[in-house]
């Protein structure tokens, strides 16, 4: 995914973010995350765990660029991780 792509979609959830179907999805990944313990922190280094008791729409961004990255990412191997970041990107999708 490109950078474009990349902040197309960001623009695109922060606008969205109060959206109950994108809320929802971040919160299946989130749970998921916990559920095959990955281990993944935003940029302001807080544990995304703190998130899943209690996301906000403020956390929705943040979500999607985990999601973005896992994505991404050749260390992560589990098909439903994987699937629920996918399920997150595609909720923003078509751009």
């Amino acid at each position: 995914m490109d950078d474009k792509k990349t902040n197309e979609l960001m623009a695109k959830c922060e606008s969205m973010k109060e959206d109950p179907a994108l809320m929802k999805e971040c919160k299946l990944m989130l749970d998921t995350m916990v559920e095959k313990k990955v281990e993944m922190e935003d940029e302001s280094g807080q544990d995304y765990t703190n998130m899943v008791q209690n996301i906000s729409a403020e956390d929705v961004p943040k979500v999607l660029e985990m999601a973005l990255k896992i994505a991404r990412n050749d260390k992560i191997k589990d098909p439903e991780i994987k699937n629920a970041a996918e399920r997150l990107i595609r909720t923003l999708e078509p751009l």
